[in-house]
């Protein structure tokens, strides 16, 4: 088992400008230009990731009026594990009308790859968050490892979302996961809803998840995020296979 060094990110409004303080693990962030108070942030590969037996910890912290926009250089890929697994875990914490964006890339799953990813957010009220992510089953060719998403949120010490979607091979062919298919692309919106499309499941209170699937990601229309605004642009993706 290899437990990495947490990487965390914590930014703090100021009146000089947001302040940072960013912390290298598995990944390294760093910091982009950005306006006003608009804080970017590049996530980037620190080591060879995922990795059978690999504990991968993220933990965001944003206190204030500012925008943290995450973004993902690359895309990753978990690989064979021959029996073994991967955890990839991300905290994100939203205090005093703080937001977050965060444009993730293609996370592909190999064949033989076993990896738990989870997501748990709390958010203050008046705080809001806009995550996508993007998911392949398998290399070209293959039909690709087990993966299990977990995701919960809370809104002002309330649970706002709570999802579990359990992608192992043996699970993923009914009509509630991804009807067989490889390419899952999932936007989520947490503290306030996404604009109604046919595509968008409108939770009970403010948050709405978006998905769409098929066989080739570069074919899908991969929804990008204007990160100060929280819009949703539609963008054709590009393939990581």
């Amino acid at each position: 088992m290899t437990t990495h060094p947490v990487t965390r990110i914590e930014v703090t409004a100021d009146p000089a400008g947001p302040r940072t303080e960013l912390c290298t693990g598995a990944l390294a962030p760093r910091r982009l230009r950005a306006e006003g108070h608009v804080v970017r942030i590049a996530l980037v590969g620190a080591t060879a990731l995922l990795l059978a037996g690999d504990q991968v910890r993220v933990e965001v912290v944003v206190t204030g009026s500012v925008h943290v926009e995450i973004v993902e250089t690359a895309g990753t890929v978990a690989y064979d594990m021959r029996g073994a697994a991967a955890r990839w875990d991300v905290s994100v914490s939203l205090r005093d009308g703080a937001s977050l964006s965060w444009a993730g890339e293609p996370f592909v799953v190999s064949a033989g790859a076993e990896v738990d990813r989870a997501l748990d957010l709390d958010l203050d009220a008046g705080c809001w968050a806009v995550v996508r992510e993007q998911i392949v089953l398998g290399r070209t060719g293959e039909v690709g490892g087990t993966l299990r998403l977990h995701s919960r949120a809370t809104l002002a010490g309330e649970v706002l979302l709570v999802e579990d979607l359990d992608l192992s091979p043996q699970l993923r062919s009914g009509w509630a996961t991804v009807h067989g298919r490889r390419c899952l692309v999932t936007v989520t919106s947490y503290g306030r809803r996404l604009p109604e499309s046919p595509t968008t499941l409108q939770a009970e209170g403010q948050a709405s998840v978006t998905r769409t699937f098929g066989d080739e990601l570069h074919r899908l229309v991969v929804p990008q995020i204007d990160g100060a605004g929280g819009i949703l642009r539609p963008a054709a993706a590009s393939s990581l296979t």
